[in-house]
């Protein structure tokens, strides 16, 4: 496999229907929200666990039997020392010399092993040492395009949890009654995230071109396998890819992101679809050495 030798960067558009896309354990699980502007987030975290999560069905993970180097190391309730273990256990560090250095050569199984590594990176040095790893795709906050409201909605139940508290209402009530609960959702909100993607921690971690296209496969369709009530509808509407020659890159970040136009059809209402908007990618005159494709 090649590995990458180009710098990238992307802009990823998400929208949410009636659903919580990252809800705040600190604020009871809340829409998270920019309290000075109103704006919702999403945080790279939570995007991060949707890409891994597509990686382990697509790959095989899921099942336990994952194809060579495509095993996830962030699995939802694994224990991460005993990952670190896998590597010292490997037929690659038993057969090292005396004097090999074993957390270099538990490094580098680590990223050849484990997809998610060799992208993301990992602190690895919990216990069982296995090193450091700077990830080579980076990703931030989500915000949302325009402020969000977020609906506290009222739930019944018809089940009580317990036996006791079952005969507690029967006693005071003469049946069991219903309980209560509140769920929090977004009637609708487009977000956008931007990503970037460094060649040279590429060549340290052998991320190649071939993970490269699963990546974008990710960004595609990991809300396809992510469904739960709590979520609503959840789907990826664009995926822009500025790629530049150098791997130094041909220009700054920010000024392709600004390229880029998210605007409302009509201002004088709230947005409920992702019709709503308007979205212009602004390609005239790009710098020399970028190149732009719309992946979605």
């Amino acid at each position: 496999m090649t590995v990458i030798n180009k710098r990238c960067e992307f802009v990823l558009l998400f929208d949410v229907i009636n659903g919580n896309p990252n809800g705040d354990p600190d604020a009871g699980n809340a829409p998270r929200i920019d309290p000075e502007t109103g704006h919702g987030f999403v945080s790279d975290v939570c995007l991060k666990r949707k890409i891994r999560n597509y990686i382990c069905l697509a790959k095989g993970a899921a099942n336990g039997k994952p194809e060579d180097g495509y095993d996830i190391y962030v699995k939802e309730r694994g224990i991460l020392n005993r990952q670190h273990q896998r590597a010292y256990d490997s037929p690659k560090l038993k057969d090292a010399g005396k004097g090999a250095n074993k957390i270099a050569l538990a490094r580098e199984w680590m990223c050849q092993t484990f997809f998610d590594i060799r992208m993301f990176g990992a602190v690895m040095t919990t216990g069982v040492n296995c090193g450091q790893v700077r990830g080579p795709v980076q990703l931030a906050f989500a915000r949302s395009i325009d402020t969000i409201a977020a609906l506290e909605q009222a739930l019944t139940r018809v089940a009580v949890t317990t036996e006791e508290k079952a005969n507690e209402q029967i006693q005071k009530y003469g049946q069991v009654q219903l309980e209560m609960g509140r769920k929090e959702i977004v009637p609708y909100a487009l977000y956008r995230a931007h990503g970037f993607i460094s060649p040279y921690l590429a060549a340290d971690t052998g991320f190649s071109d071939d993970d490269l296209k699963l990546l974008w496969k990710a960004l595609k369709n990991m809300f396809e396998h992510d469904r739960s009530a709590a979520r609503g509808e959840m789907a990826s509407r664009r995926l822009y890819v500025f790629e530049h020659e150098s791997p130094l890159g041909n220009a700054p970040a920010h000024t392709l992101f600004e390229r880029i136009h998210i605007q409302r059809r009509d201002s004088t209402r709230p947005a409920r679809a992702f019709v709503d908007y308007e979205v212009t990618l602004d390609n005239s005159g790009l710098p020399a050495g970028v190149t732009v494709r719309e992946m979605l």
